[in-house]
């Protein structure tokens, strides 16, 4: 049986960065005193992971995520696309404190988790996390990878390639507008192949991404 590939994340050593064999990454920390590195199963995760602080998966397995071995098998019997990521967002207020985050769905390990960023709404956070996905996926191995959120106006902001908030700017969420503008820049200049598809709630459940703050 064939090896499975594995790509490896230097966090702290002479280049840090994401690499795709051994010897790559060994080169980064051979003679490097105190250097931080991991191996993922894929591309993704290990995007994903080089984003984060080192200690977030330095010496410590991928978080995964509660979405029950029973659930997955049934949503997967209801057609829904296993190899998939899944986006959501909470916030506590209408604005106030905003996360948002994504789940692989093939793997049910965390991608990535942002926040609590000041002063946000749902809407923002729903559209920052599908670009998010969007970005994580750009030129990987899940370059075709739908993705999932259960917010009709996230999707609907991201084909538009723009953040209709009427959110008033200012400066305690001088942080998430900057986030805004990064992501509305990302939209216009990249092209992407990935379908963002809706997350049917009432037939399937909470997304897998939920909070579970409901």
């Amino acid at each position: 049986m064939a090896k499975k590939k594995k790509f490896y994340v230097v966090w702290t050593g002479h280049k840090p960065g994401v690499y795709s064999s051994w010897d790559e990454a060994k080169a980064q920390i051979d003679g490097f005193s105190a250097a931080k590195y991991k191996s993922f199963a894929s591309l993704i995760l290990a995007k994903a992971a080089f984003d984060d602080p080192a200690d977030l998966h330095y010496g410590n397995g991928p978080k995964k995520s509660k979405t029950p071995n029973i659930q997955r098998k049934a949503l997967a019997e209801m057609g829904v696309d296993m190899t998939a990521i899944a986006v959501d967002a909470a916030c506590k207020g209408n604005p106030g404190p905003l996360e948002y985050q994504g789940v692989d769905l093939e793997s049910n390990i965390d991608l990535f988790h942002v926040g609590p960023l000041a002063e946000g709404t749902v809407n923002i956070g729903e559209f920052l996390a599908i670009v998010h996905a969007l970005a994580l996926l750009q030129n990987g191995v899940g370059a075709q990878r739908a993705i999932y959120s259960d917010s009709r106006i996230g999707i609907s902001w991201v084909k538009q390639k723009k953040c209709k908030t009427k959110l008033a700017k200012t400066v305690n969420n001088k942080n998430l507008f900057q986030l805004v503008r990064r992501a509305e820049k990302w939209l216009t200049e990249n092209e992407y192949k990935n379908p963002i598809l809706k997350w049917e709630t009432k037939q399937w459940g909470e997304i897998p991404a939920d909070f579970g703050r409901k």
